[in-house]
C-alpha cells in the first residue's frame, strides 16, 4: 500500500459519485482528502492502518475510516461497489480533454458509451453530434483529442514518474549488494515526457539485486526477469527497466544507456575518430588499431576526457551541438537548483489556491528562499475565482503589511504583490495602468480564446509582452503534456518581441506544463530573453516543482546568469524598482 493508491483510490471516488450526480460537497470532500493525502508531510499510510488519522484537516471521520480500512486491508468496498455500477472502460474518457463527468454521463445513459473505442466510432458515425448539448464541432473535438491520445500512448509526465523512480532507486542503493546505481535514459536527461525508466547497477551480485529490483512496493507486475535483467511495470503502466553489471562497466554503461541515441551515435562517431569503438560496456582499440589502450573508467566524466571532451551533463545529450561545445571548452556553467533565491507566479486561497498568503510564505522561507511573488488569477478567470480590482487591493495592502510585520520582527523575507493578469483575446490586459502600476510585477497569460489562428495569438502575445507593464509572460504556449497541444503561435516572433522591451518568459514548471519548452531557450537565451522559473503553485507543496523548472532550465542550456529568480533580495528590489520595506 502506497500513498499513491490512497490518492488514486479517492480521485477515482470523487468522479464515480460525479457520474451518479452524487452531492457536489461530497464530491469535493473526497477530492479534498486526496490532495490532503497527498501533500501530507508523514507517514500517512502508516496513520491510516493505525487508525490515527484524526485531527489532520481535510479528513473527515467518514474519510478516516475509509482510509483505515483501505490501507489496513488493501481494499475499499465502498469503492469496489461504486466502480461495479459502471463498465472499466469508462475511466478512459476521463483522460480526454475537453469531457467533464457530465458529458460523459450523458454518452453513457444516452449512447451506451463504454469505452474509447465505442466513442470514436459513435463520433465518427455522427451519433455524438446529433446529442443534446454536442454538435458537430464538439464531435470533432472529441475525435481530435481521442487522436492525441494515441499519438502519446504509453507517455508519462516527468513529474508523475518522479516520486516512485526516486524510491526505487534510494531503494537500490541501499541494498548491500549495490555498488553504485543510477536511472538513465530520458529521465536522467530530464525529458518532458517519458515512455519508460531505465535503472542501472553496479554489483558482483547480480541475481540478489534483480531479485530486490522485482520485489519493490510500485511494481505491479513482472515482465521479464534474467540473471542481470529485469523489467517490470508499476501501477501506473510505467515499464522499468534494471541492467545489472560490473563496477568496471558502469561508467560506458551509464554513458550509453543514458542516450540519447543521436548522441550516442556522434560519440561513436568521435572515438572511431580516435581509433577506438565505444559500445554500453566499453571502450576498446579498434581491431588491428594501434592506439593506446585505454583505461578502465571510473566515471563518466574520465570517459568525456579521454575523447578530448568537457563532462557533459546528462540534461544537455541530445546531440544539439554539446559535443562540439564541450570539445571547444565552451559548455555552459548550468543552474543549480541551490540558486535560485525566490519565484513568482504562484497562488494562493484569494483565486484557486489552496493556502493563505502566510503559509505560502512560510514553505517559501523552509525552502530557503529570500523572496516570493503572488499572482492570483485577474477578474476574466471566473472559473478560477479571479480577483476584481477591489479584492486586488485589498490583497496588496494585506502583502505590505505582512512584509512591514516581518520587517519588524527581523525576518528576512518579503512577498512581491503581482497579479496573472489575463491577456484579452485583442491582446489587451484585464486591468487598467493605473492598478498595474499599484503591483510590484505582473505574469500576463492566456486563458481563454485559444484557437486563434496562428498569426491573431502571435499579434496578441506580442502585444501583451510589448506593454511597459508587464513583467513577465506566463506559460507562453498553453500547453498541457499529454493533454493539449500548443496553441498556434510564433515562438521566434514572440521571443523577439520580448528581447526588444526587455519581458521576462516564464519557464513554468508544474509538471503539466513545463512551458517555455526546453527546445526554444537556447534561442532566447542568445537573443537576451530572461527567463523565470515559476512553479505556478496552488498550494504549498508545489513550490518542489522548482526543481523540476531547474531540470529543465538545464536541458535548455540556461545559467544562473541568464534566470532572473537567482538573484538576491535587494537585486530583485532594485530590478523591479520597488525599493525595500517601508
Amino acid at each position: 500500500m502506497t500513498r499513491e493508491t490512497l490518492v488514486d483510490t479517492l480521485e477515482e471516488i470523487a468522479l464515480l459519485l460525479e457520474l451518479k450526480g452524487e452531492n457536489p460537497f461530497k464530491v469535493r470532500a473526497y477530492r479534498t482528502g486526496a490532495e490532503t493525502v497527498r501533500q501530507y508531510p508523514g507517514d500517512i499510510v502508516a496513520l491510516a492502518r493505525e487508525g490515527k488519522l484524526e485531527g489532520i484537516k481535510g479528513l473527515g471521520d467518514a474519510l478516516q475510516q475509509k482510509l483505515h480500512e483501505l490501507a489496513s486491508t488493501g481494499a475499499l468496498v465502498f469503492h469496489e461497489k461504486l466502480k461495479a455500477e459502471f463498465p472499466p472502460g469508462l475511466f478512459e474518457l476521463f483522460d480526454l480533454q475537453g469531457l467533464g463527468p457530465k458529458k460523459i454521463k450523458a454518452l453513457h445513459e444516452s449512447l451506451g458509451v463504454d469505452s474509447l473505442a465505442r466513442l470514436k466510432e459513435l463520433c465518427e458515425s455522427g451519433e455524438v453530434a446529433k446529442l443534446p448539448g454536442f454538435g458537430t464541432k464538439t464531435a470533432e473535438k472529441i475525435l481530435e483529442a481521442i487522436a492525441f491520445r494515441e499519438s502519446n500512448a504509453g507517455s508519462f509526465r516527468l513529474g508523475d514518474v518522479a516520486t516512485p523512480v526516486e524510491e526505487i532507486l534510494a531503494s537500490l542503493r541501499e541494498h548491500p549488494d549495490c555498488l553504485r546505481a543510477e536511472v538513465a535514459g530520458s529521465y536522467r536527461r530530464s525529458r518532458e515526457t517519458v515512455h519508460d525508466v531505465d535503472f542501472l547497477v553496479a554489483t558482483s551480485r547480480p541475481e540478489a539485486i534483480i531479485e530486490h529490483f522485482v520485489s519493490q512496493a510500485p511494481v505491479v507486475r513482472v515482465l521479464a526477469q534474467g540473471p542481470t535483467k529485469a523489467s517490470v511495470n508499476l501501477a501506473s503502466g510505467l515499464q522499468c527497466d534494471l541492467r545489472a553489471v560490473s563496477n568496471a562497466e558502469f561508467a560506458c554503461a551509464l554513458a550509453y544507456f543514458t542516450g540519447s541515441k543521436e548522441h550516442n551515435v556522434a560519440m561513436r562517431g568521435r572515438a572511431l575518430e580516435m581509433g577506438y569503438t565505444l559500445n554500453e560496456y566499453r571502450l576498446a582499440v579498434r581491431e588491428g588499431g594501434d592506439a593506446p589502450e585505454p583505461p578502465v573508467f571510473e566515471s563518466e566524466a574520465q570517459l568525456h576526457r579521454f575523447l578530448g571532451l568537457d563532462y557533459i551533463a546528462p540534461e544537455l545529450r541530445e546531440n544539439t551541438g554539446e559535443i562540439a561545445a564541450a570539445a571547444e571548452g565552451d559548455l555552459p556553467r548550468l543552474i543549480e537548483l541551490e540558486n535560485l533565491r525566490g519565484t513568482f507566479h504562484n497562488h494562493t486561497l484569494s483565486s484557486d489556491g489552496h493556502d493563505t498568503l502566510e503559509a505560502m510564505a512560510g514553505a517559501a522561507i523552509k525552502l530557503g528562499l529570500q523572496y516570493l511573488g503572488i499572482a492570483d488569477h485577474s477578474k476574466s478567470s471566473f472559473q478560477a475565482n479571479g480577483l476584481d480590482e477591489k479584492r486586488l487591493r485589498a490583497q496588496i495592502a494585506e502583502i505590505r503589511e505582512l512584509n512591514r510585520r516581518w520587517r519588524d520582527e527581523g525576518v528576512k523575507f518579503r512577498l512581491f504583490a503581482g497579479s496573472e493578469v489575463d491577456i484579452l483575446k485583442d491582446g489587451t490586459l484585464d486591468f487598467d495602468d493605473d492598478l498595474l502600476g499599484e503591483l510590484d510585477y505582473v505574469v500576463a497569460s492566456v486563458h481563454n480564446s485559444m484557437t486563434l489562428p496562428e498569426a491573431a495569438m502571435t499579434e496578441r502575445l506580442i502585444r501583451a509582452a510589448s506593454h511597459p507593464r508587464v513583467t513577465m509572460l506566463g506559460h507562453l504556449t498553453g500547453r498541457l503534456l499529454l493533454e493539449r497541444e500548443p496553441y498556434a503561435v510564433d515562438i521566434p516572433a514572440v521571443i523577439e518581441a520580448c528581447a526588444e522591451h526587455g519581458t521576462v518568459i516564464e519557464l513554468n514548471c508544474n509538471p503539466w506544463r513545463l512551458d517555455l519548452d526546453w527546445r526554444w531557450w537556447k534561442h532566447a537565451a542568445a537573443r537576451g530573453v530572461k527567463c523565470s522559473i515559476n512553479p505556478d503553485a496552488h498550494r504549498t507543496g508545489h513550490l518542489g516543482f522548482l526543481a523540476f523548472g531547474v531540470r529543465l532550465a538545464r536541458k535548455g542550456w540556461l545559467t544562473r546568469e541568464d534566470v532572473v529568480n537567482t538573484l538576491d533580495l535587494a537585486s530583485v528590489e532594485e530590478w523591479l524598482e520597488v525599493g525595500a520595506v517601508s
